[in-house]
């Protein structure tokens, strides 16, 4: 079946995964660039995103979810920011076989939290029944000697 233009009687095609060019039903400016470009192109946008946006992108439909979700390069980039701070525990991952993804999503938390810790923010806490909820997490001995330090110098 061909769809032609309203303003003049020429088809507009794409292509699909596959390469086939597939007759296009909308206007070429509104489609999703995912579907005109190829993957690699479309992993290279991806890749701009800061993880939470990339997280975000991912919901936004099928197409986005397979690509970001199949990318280990556009995790790999953000799990190495990461690293630098839970360096053992991303090596550890890494050994253990698990994916750029699932290692990024499993250090992230411990990374924030030990910026947040860092950064003094809860350093007028007086007992563990006032730690806020999400502040804690399992972090190594090095870690925890980082902070006492931290809290040290305050």
């Amino acid at each position: 079946m061909q769809h032609f233009c309203k303003r003049s009687n020429s088809t507009i095609f794409s292509r699909d995964r596959a390469s086939n060019l597939i007759p296009v039903d909308q206007d070429p400016l509104q489609q999703n660039f995912t579907e005109t470009l190829p993957t690699e192109m479309s992993v290279k946008i991806f890749s701009e995103l800061d993880v939470r946006s990339l997280c975000r992108a991912s919901l936004t439909c099928r197409l986005w979810n397979d690509i970001i979700e199949g990318s280990d390069q556009l995790w790999r980039s953000h799990c190495l920011t990461v690293l630098a701070i839970c360096q053992r525990d991303v090596d550890g991952d890494r050994l253990a076989g698990c994916s750029w993804k699932v290692t990024l999503v499993r250090n992230y938390r411990k990374g924030c939290v030990k910026r947040r810790w860092l950064k003094g923010r809860y350093s007028n806490i007086r007992s563990a029944d006032e730690i806020p909820p999400n502040s804690m997490c399992p972090l190594d001995v090095e870690t925890w000697g980082e902070i006492l330090e931290a809290e040290l110098d305050r």
